[in-house]
């Protein structure tokens, strides 16, 4: 994804529909790379200010780029203030519910000095401009994707910056309106203030700051402890819009002439369409055409769709649905049809008797099993899991001989916009991509099969289309978290001392058949080779043996580290208790004097075992860890590193004696280092959580005959709110540079829980997920004694 950023003006209207007017209108303004700074006069005679990053240009693909003079032509922006005292401040990030729409602009208005409220947000689309360099674009806005919490790392000091650098041109424009020097003022609430007293506000400065030349290098920033909007509570920039129904999404986008589209897909993974019958769909009132999709090439990267299908075409949702049912359609199946879960078990069950391939080996494991008092080996079950985003897949797309707009709730609009040239040969600046707010992403979105079917449906049709997924289109056409099952060994001396770790994997590649990770490790998503305790242990083995499946496979919320911190939480559960020991006091210990070590890994370069510890004793302490408790009441702990950020959970259960469970506390404790905006922290915990317990209780997906066996909410069931607990949550600030928080409060539910479990009830639950093994666990207990 691009990383080159801008800010810069845009006309009264929105910044949308600016950037659309442009584009439309073929007025592509190109920008110097030897100007990091661009001041123009918005359309509205206000200041309009462009920050210019070409060093960064190179995650697009690309060399620095070497474009001509910029010009002073509406782009779309991140600052603008206009004379009737207006503050506009673009968010450039795709906003899927993770707050980025209100904590990016807060980076901005931080340090333009001016108060949150009087600011108004406007959602950025993605912005390309040409350049004359490979590939030939470069990023007007810099990173614009969501995935991996990267958000607000990227944008931390990037857009402190902007915001800085408007403020400097506007204390420029005052001292010379004032005839002072400028060392000599100062802002205040977007106003300029003089010694004696005497203000102006940045609405009356604006013209004249437009006209300066903009500084060399960078500008002083604030010290945090003049922070007035960074760390301070801020509800969401468009609250009221969601909670009033006005918010659009996606999925509410629409165009004049743009008919629907629903797809009946192929059931079968790599099958293909064997005979259709479209008569009596033709014949459904509304019903304009029936075109086929072409399967993915067999064996190939997945790249664009992900099936075979047949759309039906119509001029409504309901017709399109009806037509679809009357389809007649025999599918060929693929070579996975005999295939099933049950089978893809017993053979991740018979990969351990085989060598695999090693992703970490420190010491000699071997040799400390051998000379061990005690060896300890346990294995866990993780199933496949789905998305299931509330807001289903949905691309609006209009192709014209030269230009492109799509409208769609994305994660990537990069790799939107790649795709799009690829399939259709019209210029990337050529293809303008509105961001809608997005109902949700967990790296469903990251993949844009959908929008490559409205693609190629709008390639045959030849007008404006929008296809819509149903609920079962998208539990049964999914990019699925990998399935795996973890075989952990711990060596122990004769103090209870864990002298040797084992962890092997034996799962469904994550990189099989994906586009753009040839270069990747083989055990990416599947092995977390350097997470705890990696360089805790002395003699430690990580190992990967990768399992045959027909599945297409993605990106699941917090990906890796949800995968891994299951089995390992579990098991270090698991040694405590064979070894007489204290939970959390065998955590600690294994963690160490606080110091970082060395993580490779999505969040890396480093780990650091002190804020790992800080946020398992933090959430230790405020659910009262160690006190005593009811009968049949028990707490669990588990923390995990994720993406950079640290977080712990401290789960209390009762489980009665016929299995009955009820969660009767939750905490979370995290480390984000610089916190932007607390609430919004607190909001993407409180959700993680409950995510990571609906996940853990009753999501799976299951495959029978080559076929998904899953097809709405019933097979496939959320947690509803009122079986949800209260979820507390205690922010740590500890001084580091900011991580995101999307993702880190996902991993250590599931082992939490489960050691909760174990402490109310004595049943050690290593399958997720749990659906009825408590109950059963609980009447098989009862049966033995």
């Amino acid at each position: 994804m691009s990383v080159v950023s801008a800010v810069s003006a845009v006309s009264d209207a929105s910044a949308v529909s600016a950037v659309g007017t442009a584009s439309a209108a073929g007025t592509r303004p190109a920008l110097t790379r030897r100007e990091f700074l661009q001041v123009s006069v918005s359309a509205a005679g206000g200041l309009a200010v462009s920050l210019v990053m070409p060093a960064l240009a190179a995650a697009e693909g690309a060399t620095r780029p070497k474009l001509p003079p910029a010009v002073n032509q509406p782009l779309g922006s991140f600052v603008r203030i206009e004379p009737d005292g207006r503050i506009v401040i673009g968010a450039r990030g795709c906003e899927l519910g993770q707050g980025v729409r209100t904590s990016l602009p807060m980076l901005i208005a931080e340090e333009l000095d001016v108060p949150w409220l009087a600011v108004t947000v406007e959602q950025l689309p993605y912005g390309l401009v040409a350049s004359a360099d490979p590939p030939g674009v470069a990023s007007r806005y810099g990173p614009q994707g969501a995935g991996g919490s990267t958000s607000i790392p990227d944008a931390w000091h990037e857009l402190r910056q902007v915001g800085a650098r408007a403020r400097w041109l506007l204390v420029q424009a005052a001292a010379q309106e004032w005839r002072e020097s400028a060392k000599a003022l100062r802002t205040e609430d977007a106003h300029v203030v003089h010694p004696d007293g005497r203000r102006l506000s940045y609405a009356q400065l604006a013209l004249r700051a437009a006209a300066l030349t903009p500084p060399e290098g960078e500008v002083p920033m604030k010290e945090s402890s003049a922070y007035r909007i960074i760390g301070h509570p801020t509800r969401v920039a468009d609250g009221r819009d969601i909670v009033t129904g006005a918010a659009a999404y996606g999925i509410d986008a629409a165009l004049p002439g743009a008919l629907t589209v629903l797809i009946a897909r192929c059931p079968y993974f790599d099958g293909s369409l064997g005979e259709l019958d479209e008569a009596q769909a033709r014949r459904i009132a509304g019903v304009r055409q029936v075109v086929t999709i072409p399967p993915p090439r067999a064996g190939a990267p997945l790249d664009r769709n992900l099936a075979a299908g047949v759309a039906v075409v119509a001029d409504d949702f309901w017709s399109a649905h009806r037509g679809r049912e009357a389809l007649r359609i025999r599918w060929t199946a693929g070579p996975g049809v005999k295939d099933s879960s049950a089978a893809l078990e017993q053979r991740a069950a018979a990969a351990f008797g085989k060598g695999g391939l090693i992703a970490r080996q420190d010491g000699d494991f071997a040799a400390a099993r051998r000379s061990a008092a005690r060896v300890i080996e346990r294995t866990y079950v993780e199933p496949f899991l789905a998305h299931a985003t509330m807001e289903p897949p949905n691309a609006l797309i209009d192709l014209k001989a030269d230009r492109a707009l799509l409208m769609a709730s994305l994660q990537s609009p990069g790799g939107a916009s790649r795709m799009i040239n690829a399939m259709t040969g019209i210029p990337r600046p050529d293809i303008e991509i509105r961001l809608p707010r997005t109902g949700g992403g967990f790296g469903r979105r990251l993949e844009n099969d959908f929008v490559a079917e409205a693609v190629l449906v709008a390639q045959k049709v030849g007008a404006p289309v929008k296809v819509l997924w149903t609920r079962e289109d998208d539990l049964q056409n999914d990019f699925y978290r990998p399935f795996g099952v973890h075989r952990l060994g711990a060596a122990l001396d004769a103090t209870g001392r864990v002298t040797g770790w084992s962890h092997r994997v034996a799962a469904t590649a994550r990189k099989w058949r994906a586009a753009d990770m040839e270069d990747e490790t083989d055990w990416i998503g599947c092995v977390d080779r350097d997470g705890f305790p990696a360089g805790c242990v002395g003699n430690y083995l990580a190992e990967f043996l990768p399992v045959e499946f027909q599945l297409a496979r993605g990106w699941w919320r917090a990906p890796l580290p949800t995968f891994a911190a299951f089995p390992i939480e579990s098991f270090l559960d698991e040694l405590a208790h064979e070894a007489g020991q204290d939970p959390l006091a065998l955590r600690l210990a294994l963690l160490g004097a606080p110091r970082e070590l060395d993580y490779r890994d999505h969040g890396g370069p480093k780990f650091h075992t002190g804020r790992l510890a800080e946020v398992l004793r933090r959430a230790a302490r405020e659910i009262g860890y160690g006190r005593k408790l009811p009968p049949r009441h028990g707490v669990g702990l588990a923390s995990h590193f994720t993406h950079g950020g640290y977080a712990a959970h401290a789960i209390e259960v009762a489980v009665s004696r016929q299995g009955e469970l009820d969660i009767v506390r939750c905490v979370c404790a995290a480390d984000v280092g610089a916190i932007v905006n607390p609430l919004g922290l607190e909001t993407q915990f409180m959700g993680g959580t409950i995510d990571g317990l609906s996940t853990a209780l009753s999501l799976e997906i299951t495959v029978k005959e080559g076929r998904i066996q899953q097809a709405n909410f019933p097979d496939y069931p959320l947690l509803r709110m009122a079986h949800a607990p209260d979820v507390e949550v205690h922010l740590i600030e500890s001084g580091f540079p900011p991580s995101g928080c999307g993702e880190m409060g996902i991993p250590p539910v599931a082992p939490a829980l489960v050691n909760a479990i174990f402490a109310a009830s004595g049943v050690r639950l290593r399958r997720l997920p749990i659906g009825t093994q408590l109950k059963g666990a609980s009447r098989d207990s009862r049966a033995a004694s």
